[in-house]
């Protein structure tokens, strides 16, 4: 149930007390052996709030230290390149990063102080300098907890392969973190006045922005003076789209270039809280109501990784549609792209999707919930396309080769201009069509509670665990565990029926598991499977 103030702009109890959280990252102390305040990687990183004990400078300078020796482990010995996000936790976990890593003698370059570094921004520094030729490798950290509210602080570490590091790195980077915690002595640190002099300064934007071109038909767009707004939501995006609104030749209006850690100008998301989630009508409700000001209109959560469109017919795109769209437009205008690369997607994004792909004629590649799993398909040209259903997806540059292998906001929200450009379509004129050709999607996502020992339960089930043989008035006709794609464990269950799906899995940061469910039949249906999905999950966690 939405909260009563959802969609409406934040009120100053709301707000977070900034010196409140910058002092807490210095004042608390976590203690390693509480699970509840050690170092630990989801899907993007380790996340949490230093109010919370839960991102503090231990933790980063552990962390970082980890990151320091894993990547020697690998033979790692090129420039560590680390960017930051416009949350108040970035900049002091960022000095703390670049204290840790002069100590160690690591090559670092980073963007100035007062800059911000969107996440495919490093990704595709980190593509481009291992792509030079022979030479040493290099590797990255984005200081960033995505969309996560304004208290939050987050830290992620990309591999040489430039997307997000795969659950063996991070579970080593993690424990030896935790280790670091319990034996500080063991991490080396510059003071951040002498260690700054040590970093190279890195232009990421103007490096990312004219590789725009080498992504996307920039000149159809400009062309057809495709009318574009491009909000920022107070991130890391908001230097980029003012430089390609003044560099590009692009008819773009940067919608709300204003930086502020409290995010004060936000609207609430659905629970009630501030949240950069720029797939929710809620929190892109501000953008939403100006709709009719743009041909285009696009958002980016805080580094930028995730997109959201929004056009003067429609409104907000749903993600589901959007990628539906985007590999539609993409796989029918890449004609440099090999005709055997697959469309990639998570187990959890639209089977309009594998529609699409069935009509393209193209191989659909379906992976558990994560982009890590479309790095190694984006990096040889195996994947043109990877897509997520939480609005993060990537794809090949115009010729064939790897972009990045991170999610990119940018990169999709000029696709939006470019496919109205190109087709003299909006991006929800083009899905209304496919819904019209292969039927029409209900879809969503609710939360459920779960505790840490139900949650683990849920992610290590195996079809047998399920009794089940009807959802929704259907028969039941799969159960998995592992994903068609790659036969990896998706650390969850999926149930489909010839109309419908669900798939469960838990919350990496709250106690809380996710059902992602979809019918196509119709709303009423979708509740069905919704409340069924709950009772046989419910039934195995006991």
């Amino acid at each position: 149930m939405a909260h009563e103030r959802a969609g409406t702009v934040a009120l100053p109890e709301d707000l977070i007390d900034v010196d409140a959280v910058l002092a807490a990252y210095y004042d608390l102390t976590p203690d390693p052996d509480n699970p509840d305040q050690q170092v630990a990687f989801g899907t993007s990183g380790h996340r949490g709030s230093s109010l919370d004990t839960k991102f503090n400078e231990l933790h980063i300078a552990a962390t970082t230290q980890a990151i320091v020796e894993y990547r020697a482990g690998q033979g790692i010995t090129g420039p560590l390149f680390v960017g930051k996000d416009t949350h108040a936790l970035s900049l002091p976990a960022w000095k703390t990063a670049l204290e840790v890593l002069v100590a160690n003698n690591v090559a670092v370059r980073a963007e100035r102080e007062s800059d911000y570094t969107p996440t495919p921004a490093v990704s595709r520094a980190i593509i481009v300098h291992n792509a030079a030729g022979p030479g040493a490798r290099a590797d990255g950290i984005v200081v960033t907890p995505s969309h996560n509210p304004p208290r939050d602080g987050g830290f992620k570490y990309n591999p040489p392969h430039g997307g997000p590091a795969d659950s063996d790195a991070t579970s080593w980077i993690a424990d030896r973190a935790n280790e670091l915690m319990r034996n500080p002595n063991g991490i080396r640190r510059t003071p951040f006045e002498q260690a700054k002099s040590s970093v190279e300064t890195f232009d990421y934007l103007t490096a990312y922005c004219h590789d725009l071109t080498n992504a996307l038909n920039l000149d159809a767009i400009r062309e057809a003076g495709v009318k574009i707004g491009a909000d920022p939501m107070g991130g890391a995006s908001v230097q980029y789209w003012e430089w390609i609104a003044d560099n590009l030749g692009l008819d773009l209006t940067v919608v709300n270039p204003k930086v502020d850690p409290t995010w004060s100008f936000m609207t609430l998301d659905t629970d009630g809280k501030i949240r950069m989630d720029c797939s929710s009508a809620d929190a892109m409700a501000s953008l939403i109501a100006n709709r009719s000001a743009y041909q285009i209109a696009s958002g980016n959560d805080a580094d930028s990784d995730r997109h959201g469109i929004v056009t003067p017919d429609f409104g907000l795109l749903n993600p589901n549609a959007y990628l539906a769209v985007a590999i539609e437009y993409l796989f029918s205008h890449r004609e440099r792209w090999s005709p055997d690369a697959g469309i990639g997607k998570t187990l959890v994004s639209s089977s309009l999707i594998d529609k699409v792909a069935a009509e393209l004629g193209r191989r659909l590649v379906e992976v558990p919930v994560g982009f890590k799993w479309f790095v190694p398909g984006l990096s040889d040209g195996s994947i043109g396309f990877g897509g997520e259903e939480s609005a993060g997806a990537s794809f090949l540059t115009l010729d064939g080769r790897t972009w990045t292998t991170d999610k990119d906001g940018i990169l999709l929200a000029l696709l939006a201009s470019e496919i109205q450009a190109v087709t003299g379509q909006s991006p929800s004129e083009r899905y209304a069509a496919i819904e019209a050709r292969h039927g029409a999607s209900a879809y969503a996502r609710i939360d459920a509670d779960a505790n840490r020992e139900q949650k683990a339960r849920l992610s290590k089930l195996s079809p047998a665990d399920v009794a089940a043989t009807e959802l929704a008035g259907e028969p039941i006709t799969a159960i998995l565990t592992e994903a068609p794609g790659n036969g990896a464990a998706i650390g969850g269950l999926k149930v489909t029926t010839d109309s419908a799906w669900f798939a469960a899995r838990p919350s990496g940061t709250e106690d809380k598991y996710k059902i992602y469910a979809e019918s196509l039949k119709g709303t009423d249906h979708l509740a069905e499977v919704q409340a069924e999905a709950k009772a046989v999950v419910n039934a195995v966690l006991g």
